[in-house]
C-alpha cells in the first residue's frame, strides 16, 4: 500500500518538486500546507504516514509545527527540510522528535532514502 505523505513548505515550487519526486516513486501525496499552522491542521485532518516539514515558514515555523503535531500524535513521523547552515535548527528539530532531515536543494535520491528509512 502506498504511504500517504503531507508536504509542508511555504514555497509552492518546493512542494511541487517534492511531490514530483514522491509520486514518481509510488508515494501518495495526500496534502500540502504553506505554513506550520496549516500543516498541523492538515495533519489532524488527514493523518498521513509521514510529514515533510520545512523549517523556515511564515505564521508558524516548522519546529513549532512539529511540536504541535507531536503533541496531538506522539507517533507522528516527520522529516524536516532545511537550507544549508541551519544546523542549530536541525538539532532542535531532532530533539523535538523529527525522524530525519533533508537539506535543500533537494537531491531526489536523498529525499527517497530519508522517506524509505522512516516509513519503508
Amino acid at each position: 500500500m502506498a504511504k500517504n505523505i503531507l508536504i509542508c513548505d511555504d514555497a509552492a515550487f518546493m512542494r511541487m518538486m517534492i511531490k514530483d519526486i514522491l509520486t514518481k516513486n509510488g508515494y501518495n501525496v495526500v496534502g500540502e500546507a504553506e505554513n506550520g499552522a496549516k500543516g498541523i491542521e492538515k495533519y489532524n485532518e488527514l493523518h498521513p504516514d509521514l510529514v515533510l516539514m520545512d523549517i523556515t515558514m511564515p505564521e508558524l515555523d516548522g519546529i513549532a509545527a512539529l511540536k504541535g503535531i507531536k503533541q496531538a500524535d506522539p507517533n507522528a513521523r516527520v522529516i524536516m527540510c532545511s537550507a544549508m547552515g541551519q544546523q542549530a535548527m536541525v538539532i532542535e528539530s531532532i530533539q523535538a522528535g523529527a525522524k530525519d532531515f533533508i537539506v535543500k536543494p533537494f537531491q531526489a535520491d536523498r529525499v527517497l532514502e530519508a522517506v524509505k528509512k522512516v516509513v519503508g
